[in-house]
C-alpha cells in the first residue's frame, strides 16, 4: 500500500456517551409522538388524514411512512430552511419575513452562501462586464449547442477553464448537478466498475446509477478500504472493461479534502481511471486557486477527469468537465446532458470569464485575485481556530472554507439557527438524511469578503450559544 504524504484531518467521532444517548432518545421521542399523532388523527379526524389513505381504488400519493420524516420531524424546523431572500447574496444577505401580510426584511451576516471569493457581489468589474454582455448578447442561449452552435463566449470560457486547471480541453454546461448526472453514462457502462467515496455528492450517485455500471462505495478518505475493494474486485475474476474511482476535492458537508497524493499512488499501481469532483475546491483551494492538484502539487495529468462548478467560487452557475481532448470530443458527441440541455446563458458565461480572468491574471498588474485567495485562506483558518478554542467539535481540513461544527442533537439545529438569526447571522444547519443520524451540524461558509470583525461577531455568538445549547464537546481546545 503506498504511503500518503498527506494526513487527512478528520474529526474523530468521539464524544461523551450522554450526547449519543440524548440524540438517539430525541429521535425516538419525535418518532413515537409522530406515530401516535398519526394514529389518533386517522381515528378521530379521518377527513384531515384522507390523503394518507387509498381513495377510490387509487394508491395514496403520500403513503404514511414515506413522508413521515417531512411531516413529523422536518416540519418542526421548516422555518430554518428555504428562507425567502432578496438582494445580492454577498457578505450580507437580506431575509424576508415569511409571516403572511408582512414585508419585514432583516439584513444578516451571510455565512450560508457559497461565495468563497466574493464574486457574487454586484458592485465589481465582473458585474459591469456581465451587464455589457446582456446588452450585446441577450439574456438566454435559446437552444443547445448541438442545435444552434456554440457562442463565442462559451468557446473562450472552455479554453480558459482548460488552461486554468491544466488540461487539454474542457466543456461547460448550464448546471453543475446535470454535469455529473449525465457524464457517467458516457464514461462507463455495463462491465465497468465505479468505486465511489461514501460521502460523494448526490449528483455523483445519481449519475453513476444511471450509467448501468457496477458500483461499490469505500469508506470516506480511507485508502486502505479502497485498495481492499480494488483487490477484491480484481480477485473476483470478473473482467472489468474499466475501473473508475470517483472522489470529491473538497467535501461540502465535512470540510475535508480528498487524499489526492495517495489516490495518485494507487492509480499508478492499479491502473484505474480517476475522477475528481472539484465543485467546492476549484477557485477556493491551493495557492493559485486551482483546486486540489494545486494544493497538493500534483500534476493534473495524474487525474484523468476533473469536474467542477462555477457556483461556489466564481459567482455564476453551471459546471465543467476537463480532460484529454479525445475525452471531451466524445462528450460533445454522446453526452445527453450536453446534446439536449440549453447552453449556458451569455451573461453567465461573461461572469465566469471575468471572474476567472481575475484569478488567472495574477502577477499582471494589481493582484486582486491573489488578494482574494489570501484573504479567504486567512478567514478560514481564523474562524476554524476560534471555534476550536471555544471547545466546539469542528470537522475538516485547516484550509477549507467550509467549516462544519457538530450539534449532534436534532433539537439543537432549529435552536441554533433561530438564535443565530436573532443575532442577525445566517447559517446552514444540516441533519439526517444529509448526514448520519448522530452527526447533525451547522455549516459555516467563509468568504474572502468577510472581515475580522464579522468573524469575531460569529465567534462571540457561538460562545454564547455554546453554554446555552451545551455544544462544548471538547475540553479546552478541540484540535482535530
Amino acid at each position: 500500500m503506498p504511503v500518503s504524504i498527506y494526513s487527512v484531518i478528520e474529526c474523530p467521532d468521539q464524544f461523551p456517551l450522554y450526547y449519543r444517548f440524548s440524540t438517539y432518545l430525541s429521535f425516538a421521542i419525535l418518532i413515537a409522538v409522530g406515530l401516535i399523532r398519526d394514529l389518533f388523527g386517522k381515528l378521530f379526524r379521518p377527513k384531515a388524514y384522507q390523503y394518507l389513505k387509498p381513495q377510490d381504488g387509487y394508491a395514496a400519493l403520500n403513503p404514511g411512512f414515506d413522508n413521515f420524516y417531512l411531516r413529523r420531524l422536518h416540519a418542526r424546523m421548516d422555518d430554518c430552511f428555504e428562507r425567502v431572500t432578496t438582494g445580492v447574496p454577498g457578505r450580507h444577505i437580506t431575509l424576508v419575513n415569511r409571516t403572511e401580510g408582512t414585508t419585514e426584511e432583516t439584513e444578516t451576516l451571510n455565512l450560508s452562501s457559497y461565495n468563497y471569493l466574493g464574486f457574487a457581489d454586484s458592485q465589481n468589474s465582473c458585474a459591469r462586464f456581465v451587464e455589457a454582455s446582456i446588452r450585446t448578447c441577450g439574456v438566454g442561449a435559446a437552444g443547445s449547442c448541438a442545435e444552434i452552435g456554440t457562442h463565442q463566449l462559451q468557446v473562450q470560457v472552455e479554453e480558459l477553464v482548460a488552461s486554468y486547471v491544466g488540461k487539454q480541453a474542457a466543456i461547460v454546461s448550464s448546471m453543475g448537478f446535470g454535469t455529473n448526472s449525465s457524464v457517467f453514462s458516457t464514461l462507463v457502462g455495463e462491465d465497468c466498475l465505479v468505486l465511489s467515496d461514501e460521502l460523494n455528492h448526490a449528483s455523483i450517485r445519481f449519475g453513476a446509477r444511471a450509467s448501468g455500471a457496477s458500483i461499490m462505495t469505500f469508506k470516506h478518505n480511507d485508502l486502505v478500504d479502497l485498495e481492499t475493494k480494488l483487490r477484491n474486485s480484481i480477485g473476483s475474476r470478473r473482467k472489468w472493461r474499466k475501473v473508475l474511482v470517483v472522489v470529491e476535492g473538497l467535501y461540502s458537508m465535512e470540510g475535508s479534502l480528498c487524499d489526492l497524493p495517495g489516490l495518485v499512488a494507487l492509480r499508478r499501481l492499479y491502473k484505474f481511471y480517476l475522477f475528481v469532483d472539484e465543485a467546492h475546491s476549484i477557485g477556493a483551494i491551493g495557492p493559485n486557486g486551482r483546486g486540489v492538484c494545486d494544493y497538493f502539487h500534483v500534476d493534473p495529468a495524474e487525474v484523468d477527469i476533473l469536474m467542477g462548478t462555477f457556483t461556489k467560487s466564481f459567482g455564476a452557475m453551471g459546471g465543467y468537465i476537463a480532460s484529454d481532448r479525445a475525452v471531451i470530443s466524445k462528450l460533445r458527441a454522446t453526452d445527453a446532458g450536453v446534446i439536449y440541455s440549453e447552453a449556458p446563458a451569455p451573461a453567465v458565461l461573461a461572469q465566469i470569464l471575468s471572474s476567472m480572468q481575475i484569478i488567472v491574471r495574477r502577477g499582471q498588474g494589481p493582484d486582486e485575485g491573489g488578494a482574494r485567495l489570501a484573504q479567504l485562506l486567512s478567514n478560514s483558518r481564523y474562524l476554524r481556530r476560534g471555534l476550536k478554542r471555544l471547545g466546539l467539535m469542528v470537522y475538516g481540513n485547516e484550509d477549507s472554507p467550509v467549516v462544519p461544527v457538530l450539534l449532534l442533537n436534532p433539537a439543537k439545529m432549529p435552536a441554533f439557527s433561530r438564535e443565530m438569526l436573532r443575532r442577525r447571522i445566517s447559517v446552514v444547519v444540516v441533519g439526517y438524511p444529509a448526514t448520519p443520524l448522530l452527526l447533525s451540524r451547522v455549516r459555516f461558509c467563509v468568504s474572502a469578503t468577510h472581515t475580522k470583525a464579522d468573524l469575531d461577531l460569529v465567534l462571540s455568538a457561538c460562545e454564547e450559544l455554546c453554554h446555552v445549547l451545551q455544544l462544548r464537546l471538547c475540553h479546552g481546545s478541540c484540535d482535530v
